[in-house]
C-alpha cells in the first residue's frame, strides 16, 4: 500500500514539473509550426505606424491597383474578397474574377466582409474613410491602407506588403525591374535641357494634374514640363483660355474606359482625341496644330502600370531619343512576367 501511494505522488510531482516546463516554453513551440503568431510593425499610406499579425492567410482587396501587386507577388491564393469593378474584368482577372465581391472600392459592404473573415483587407489612403476602421478592427480586422498608384511610393508599398504576406522575395524581384526601367529612361534623359510644355487633362475635362498626383509625376518622369506644375492642389480646374494662353507643345489626355485589356478597336479613343482637338479655339495651340495630341487608358496612366505610361509620354515628347523603344514590349514583359496574363488590348491613341 505505501508503495502505491508514494507512485502515485511521484506521477504527480512530474505531471507538476511538466506543467511547468510547458508554462515556461513559448507558444509556438507547444502550438506548432502551423499555429506560430509573429508580430510585425509596418508603415501604412498615410505614414502610420501600424502592428501587423502574421501570418496572413485570407485576404479582401479592396482596389486594383493593390490586387495588381498581390498577383505579381504570387499571393492571389489568399484573396477572399474583391470589389465589384474586378468581376467587369475577367479576361485582366482569369483566375481571380470569381471571388466574391464585397462592394465598390471606395463604398465597401462590411456585413459581407465580416462573413468572409479575412485577417486583413487593403484599402487606399483616403478611401474609404475612417468608419473602416471603426466597424472591421473590433472583428479583429485589420485594415492596411497602401496606394501603388504612385511611383515615387510604389517601392517602398511594394515591400511593405511582401513583409506583410512573407513574399519578400517576390517584392525584391518586381522593385528591381522598376528601378532598372526607371534608371534606364533616367539616363535616356539626363542631357535633354529644352522640355516639351505639356498640358495634362485627367478623367474629366478642363481638370489637369498638378503637384501630388500621378498625371504630373509620369509627365516629369517623362521630361515633360507640366504646365500645372506651379498649381497648389493635385488636380485643379481650369478654363479652356488658360490652356489656351499656356499654348502647350503636347497634350496628354487620360480616359477613363473600361476592359481596355479586352478592346481590340482603338475607336473610343480615337474619339476622345477627336473632341479635344475640335475644341473651340483650340485649333492655335501649338499641340493641336502639330497633330501632338495622345490619349492614354486609365490602366497605364497611374498604378503598377504608371511606368507603362511614362514610357509611352517619354516616346511622345523625345521621338528620336526613343526611336528604337517600344513602350508595348516593356508592357508585355510586365504582363506575361508579373501578371501571368499575355499581352492583349488597346491602350494609347495614336499607337506607335
Amino acid at each position: 500500500m505505501e508503495l502505491l501511494v508514494i507512485m502515485k505522488r511521484t506521477l504527480i510531482v512530474q505531471v507538476v514539473i511538466l506543467f511547468l516546463f510547458c508554462l515556461s516554453v513559448p507558444g509556438k513551440a507547444i502550438t506548432g509550426q502551423d499555429n506560430r503568431m509573429e508580430l510585425i510593425k509596418v508603415q501604412d499610406a498615410q505614414g502610420t505606424t501600424l502592428e501587423v499579425r502574421l501570418p496572413v492567410k485570407k485576404l479582401v482587396v479592396l482596389t486594383s491597383d493593390a490586387l495588381e501587386i498581390v498577383r505579381a507577388l504570387k499571393a492571389e491564393d489568399l484573396v477572399v474578397g474583391i470589389n465589384t469593378g474586378i468581376v467587369k474584368d475577367p479576361l485582366f482577372w482569369p483566375r481571380l474574377k470569381h471571388r466574391p465581391a464585397v462592394g465598390r472600392w471606395s463604398e465597401p459592404n462590411y456585413e459581407l466582409i465580416a462573413e468572409l473573415n479575412p485577417d486583413m483587407v487593403i484599402s487606399y489612403a483616403r478611401h474609404p474613410g475612417a468608419e473602416m476602421e471603426k466597424k472591421l478592427m473590433p472583428l479583429g480586422i485589420r485594415v492596411i491602407r497602401l496606394d501603388f498608384y504612385k511611383i515615387r511610393t510604389l517601392e517602398k508599398e511594394v515591400k511593405t506588403l511582401g513583409r506583410i504576406l512573407k513574399k519578400e522575395k517576390e517584392a525584391k524581384e518586381l522593385t528591381a525591374w522598376y528601378q532598372r526601367k526607371l534608371s534606364w529612361v533616367r539616363e535616356k534623359l539626363k542631357e535633354v535641357n529644352d522640355r516639351p510644355a505639356v498640358y495634362v487633362e485627367s478623367y474629366t475635362g478642363y481638370h489637369t494634374t498638378g503637384p501630388g498626383s500621378g498625371g504630373n509625376e509620369i509627365c516629369v518622369l517623362a521630361g515633360g514640363h507640366n504646365i500645372a506644375s506651379n498649381f497648389s492642389i493635385p488636380y485643379p480646374q481650369v478654363t479652356p483660355e488658360w490652356v489656351l494662353a499656356n499654348n502647350p507643345d503636347v497634350i496628354i489626355k487620360a480616359t477613363s474606359l473600361s476592359n481596355c485589356y479586352a478592346m481590340a478597336d482603338p475607336g473610343p479613343l480615337r474619339t476622345t482625341r477627336h473632341r479635344i482637338m475640335a475644341r473651340p479655339a483650340w485649333d492655335n495651340i501649338r499641340a493641336i496644330k502639330e497633330g501632338r495630341v495622345y490619349v492614354m487608358a486609365g490602366d497605364i496612366w497611374t498604378g503598377p502600370r504608371a511606368i507603362i505610361g511614362a514610357s509611352y509620354m517619354a516616346k511622345w515628347f523625345y521621338p528620336d531619343i526613343f526611336k528604337a523603344f517600344d513602350p508595348k514590349e516593356l508592357h508585355r514583359e510586365y504582363l506575361e512576367r508579373f501578371q501571368g496574363i499575355k499581352y492583349q488590348g488597346v491602350y494609347v491613341y495614336p499607337s506607335l
